[in-house]
């Protein structure tokens, strides 16, 4: 009596990892169909730049910013620009209406979870911010002569959890809104007081002390402090850093908390 070999089968977990793979060049590929997106994420923020660098009083030292020009300013505020448009602007409304089109429900009774859908949006959302802020760095150094940040790793940590924060956020207002025009308000609702504090009508550094202080405890004032510490050749203050990690750690528990997939 011969005993039959069991013929190899592919595991759950490779199944799932397969399976996220594909979800995740499926919404690269809807992702770079988007013109809208790709305009707001990664080409308005370096065109701000170059609109506000082409201005001649934007070219010359601020007493009011330790020497600093406004364009030299404005570099960090536009790559933080970049991750609001991202978190606040496009990934939102993105996954409300995948929820209310039932198209998560659907997934739960295939290999593809739900949840794959959420990190590939996150991942792309994330990285498109990352290279805008490559782009709004490389700009303003060719065009402007802006200096590269001095203390590069923290300049490169302080961006890794801006980024985090904001897809946090971005997350938070997904799983508040229950429908496409909900999410869409209440992105709305947040977009303009994050784009005041990471200084985009007003540099943080030239804000009133009182109201920078405020400021500083928002995450994206946060983000702003820390990335102008760290192009200065700084490292960034732990207290900004440490407000940062705060808020990402409280707004994704609240997304998870509150997120429902149907």
């Amino acid at each position: 009596m011969t005993t039959a070999t069991a013929a190899p089968h592919t595991t759950a977990p490779d199944t799932g990892t397969k399976a996220s793979a594909a979800v995740l060049r499926a919404e690269l590929r809807l992702f770079r169909r988007e013109p809208g997106a790709l305009f707001w994420i990664m080409a308005f923020p370096t065109l701000l730049l170059v609109i506000l660098g082409s201005i001649p009083s934007f070219r010359e030292a601020d007493d009011s910013l330790d020497g600093l020009r406004l364009v030299d300013a404005y570099v960090p505020v536009t790559v933080l620009l970049s991750l609001i448009m991202a978190g606040l602007q496009a990934m939102p409304p993105l996954i409300t209406g995948y929820r209310e089109r039932g198209i998560l429900r659907r997934m739960s009774a295939t290999p593809v979870r739900p949840s794959a859908v959420l990190g590939a949006q996150m991942g792309i959302h994330g990285a498109a911010a990352l290279v805008s802020a490559l782009l709004s760095l490389t700009v303003g150094r060719l065009a402007f002569d802006v200096a590269l940040p001095r203390q590069a790793f923290g300049y490169a940590l302080a961006l890794l959890l801006a980024i985090l924060c904001g897809l946090a956020l971005g997350a938070l207002v997904s799983a508040l809104a229950r429908t496409t025009k909900a999410a869409t308000a209440i992105g709305s609702a947040v977009f303009f007081p994050m784009m005041f504090s990471a200084g985009v009508w007003l540099p943080v550094q030239a804000m009133p002390d009182g109201l920078a202080r405020a400021v500083e405890g928002t995450p994206l004032g946060a983000a702003s402090q820390a990335l102008s510490d760290a192009a200065a050749g700084d490292w960034p203050g732990l207290a900004h850093l440490g407000v940062l990690a705060l808020w990402t750690v409280v707004l994704s528990a609240g997304a998870s908390r509150w997120f429902r997939w149907e």
